[in-house]
């Protein structure tokens, strides 16, 4: 009797959803985040490194996410690069472009063709490649 109570209680545990799984998926990437942000407030103080552009590291915390979602979606549909997957890889990458020109200070005009050319490369392989 107490076997069958035992193997009731488990049955009815509810299995977490595909949304429940996804939301605490990442729960590494505010340590990830703190971690770089300390490094580059470090470097600058002991070596005289200066990123004065420090706060674009947080245009990275989507592209992270964005990249890590791309990486969950291709595994989730057998390793295909579905129009989720590619979604989310353009997107990622444009924003990490972004972020680069902005804490390097790099020139714009150098780099917004290649935005351009990935934002691009997204549509048509999206277009494209219907999956």
């Amino acid at each position: 009797m107490a076997q069958e109570s035992k193997d009731m209680q488990e049955e009815t545990v509810p299995e977490k959803t595909e949304n429940q799984q996804k939301k605490g998926s990442m729960p590494w990437l505010g340590g990830v985040v703190l971690i770089i942000v300390g490094v580059v407030f470090l470097l600058r103080q002991v070596s005289g490194f200066a990123l004065d552009n420090w706060w674009a590291l947080f245009i990275l915390i989507p592209a992270i996410g964005s990249l890590g979602n791309a990486w969950r979606e291709y595994q989730h549909a057998e390793r295909r690069f579905t129009s989720s997957v590619r979604g989310s890889l353009f997107g990622g990458l444009v924003m990490v472009l972004i972020a680069v020109i902005f804490l390097f200070n790099l020139n714009w005009a150098l780099f917004f063709p290649a935005i351009l050319i990935l934002s691009g490369l997204g549509i048509l392989a999206s277009s494209l490649l219907k999956s």
